[in-house]
């Protein structure tokens, strides 16, 4: 938690992936941070300024909300949020603030089980369902190329958890690598000052996030 008048060094991506990890781990435990729940008291310390530790990019599904999912407080995480945790322009514009203002290094994109947007590009995909707005169409258009892939890797007949599952993290990777390379600040920022750019699922099911892509440093 972020002390007024004193702005503490970038944790450093490596540790502020542990960092998550332990909340993730505390909040699948139904255990909660006695730091984190005292943190509310801070909120008037926060006004000054903030110190995210983290930048997670995730789905905007009302069952994944970032800060209870990793047991933060506060001014602890810079969340981003867009159905299918795709990502565009301002999205990548969000991201490169928070690496350049605050110094954060660690940036999740998380997508989850069961994810709503996956389901309608799959639909959209495979039986010509179309978006009710041209809208929510630019977003199955942006995750239509990491789930056109899977669809076509996997062929007919496949079981469609499996299916599923696949098409959450193919957009998961899809995501991270246009965050790396779709940006000239970010790309400098990882190769000369070590920021992460890591890809995550939650699981509706058990309240775990597997850390599964970028973690080869």
């Amino acid at each position: 938690m972020t002390v007024a008048g004193i702005a503490p060094a970038p944790l450093p991506a490596d540790q502020a992936l542990q960092r998550l990890r332990e909340g993730n781990r505390r909040f699948s435990q139904n255990v909660r941070s006695m730091e984190v729940a005292a943190g509310q008291a801070a909120r008037a310390a926060l006004v000054a300024g903030q110190n995210p530790f983290a930048i997670i990019l995730s789905c905007s599904d009302s069952r994944v909300p970032s800060g209870m999912v990793f047991d933060q407080g506060l001014g602890d995480l810079f969340v981003i949020r867009v159905a299918g945790n795709v990502v565009a322009p301002s999205l990548v514009g969000s991201v490169e603030y928070a690496a350049a203002t605050f110094g954060t290094r660690l940036a999740v994109v998380m997508g989850h089980s069961h994810c709503g947007a996956i389901k309608a590009t799959l639909d959209f995909i495979q039986h010509d369902v179309d978006a009710p707005s041209e809208n929510i169409h630019d977003l199955l258009d942006r995750c239509r190329p990491a789930v056109q892939s899977v669809v076509e890797a996997v062929g007919p007949g496949v079981d469609k958890e499996r299916l599923m599952r696949e098409s959450v993290r193919a957009n998961v990777r899809q995501s991270c690598a246009h965050l790396r390379h779709g940006s000239r600040l970010l790309e400098r920022l990882i190769q000369e000052e070590g920021m992460w750019i890591v890809g995550a699922e939650y699981s509706l099911e058990t309240g775990l996030v597997d850390f599964f892509e970028g973690l080869e440093h």
